[in-house]
């Protein structure tokens, strides 16, 4: 799955550690969302969404896989 973590993130000109403290995670959990190594959890997908007040679909991009 691909996000847009980074990118609203540095539009709004927040820092991860910013990011981490507000929806109650480590900074190493935003930087691996960020970079892909890591999909959230449901529940903290929607407090992203919620924080930069978008949709889930918005910052997270789902790629099916081709059977």
């Amino acid at each position: 799955m691909k996000n847009r973590l980074q990118e609203l993130r540095k539009q709004m000109g927040i820092r991860q550690e910013e990011l981490a403290e507000a929806l109650e995670v480590s900074r190493q959990t935003i930087g691996s969302i960020e970079n892909g190594r890591y999909n959230p959890s449901i529940i903290l997908a929607f407090k992203i969404a919620r924080y930069f007040k978008r949709d889930i679909e918005d910052i997270f991009i789902y790629e099916e896989e081709e059977k």
